[in-house]
């Protein structure tokens, strides 16, 4: 130990000054011989060490809260971002599922049973194309059974869609009545006549149809004239021909047009004939 350490001098001062006390230091400082310690107890009640202890439990006390409040601040730093990756996965999804929050609860799924026929979607039921309706048969009046009055009632159909006025439907009508008691007639002159649709016969020479048309007279084909129709056309366009048909009687009107052997046969039928053209046109 240095001779100028207070702690040194301290203890030099303590002890008494003897010849042998001197010598032994002498010996102690001097040769082999080290001077022995001081005791623990005599250097942890030093101020420097006891100044310096503190401060290093002071150090590691500051340590370990450093590390403890590190270690405390790194949980939620990872905690933290995890959970807000969670939760704004879990918007995304339910952004992509609906844009509303107020949503249903999904409905339940019904299978069918195994027996059930499943149901046909929407595009592969057709509606079956419905059946043409047929036009109401005519009710017959003045005496006259269906068959008539459905001869009737083509002979006004073409002269209202040739706009006729009701005095010629009335003319047709009177003329049909006295050529064929309005039958479609075909004639035993003529056998070709037979084979279309027909309502009797006659003898008339080459005479056909609903107005007894010939032929041969220019009137149309066989085939032609035994359409109900087409006989009524003929007619009607004949009738138009005729200069002041309108001022006519019925009768002049319709030999103007037959050309008959009986032309006062006629007149007998107007009657009837208005009666007949008032039902089918109201």
């Amino acid at each position: 130990m240095h001779p100028d350490d207070p702690s040194a001098q301290k203890l030099t001062d303590a002890r008494p000054n003897t010849p042998s006390d001197d010598a032994a230091s002498t010996e102690r400082t001097i040769g082999r011989h080290r001077v022995p310690e001081p005791s623990r107890r005599g250097l942890l009640g030093s101020t420097p060490v006891r100044v310096a202890l503190a401060t290093g439990v002071t150090c590691c006390l500051s340590l370990v809260a450093v590390a403890t409040a590190r270690g405390n601040d790194d949980t939620p730093r990872t905690v933290e971002p995890l959970a807000e990756a969670v939760a704004d996965r879990a918007a995304i999804a339910d952004e992509r599922a609906s844009r509303s929050l107020d949503r249903d609860a999904a409905p339940a799924r019904i299978l069918p049973s195994p027996t059930a026929k499943p149901t046909p979607s929407p595009t592969a039921v057709r509606k079956a194309p419905k059946k043409p309706v047929k036009p109401r048969r005519p009710r017959p009046v003045a005496g006259l059974d269906q068959a008539q009055m459905d001869n009737a009632k083509v002979i006004v159909d073409v002269g209202l869609e040739m706009k006729m006025p009701r005095r010629a439907l009335v003319v047709a009508l009177s003329t049909a009545m006295q050529e064929s008691n309005l039958y479609n007639l075909a004639s035993d002159v003529l056998p070709e006549s037979a084979e279309y649709p027909n309502q009797g016969s006659g003898s008339d020479h080459d005479s056909v149809g609903l107005f007894q048309q010939r032929p041969s007279s220019g009137w149309g084909t066989v085939a032609q004239l035994m359409r109900p129709s087409y006989a009524a056309r003929a007619f009607y366009t004949a009738l138009n021909e005729i200069p002041g048909w309108q001022d006519m009687s019925v009768t002049a009107a319709a030999q103007s047009v037959q050309i008959s052997a009986y032309p006062d046969a006629y007149a007998q039928h107007e009657d009837r004939a208005t009666t007949v053209a008032a039902a089918l046109t109201t």
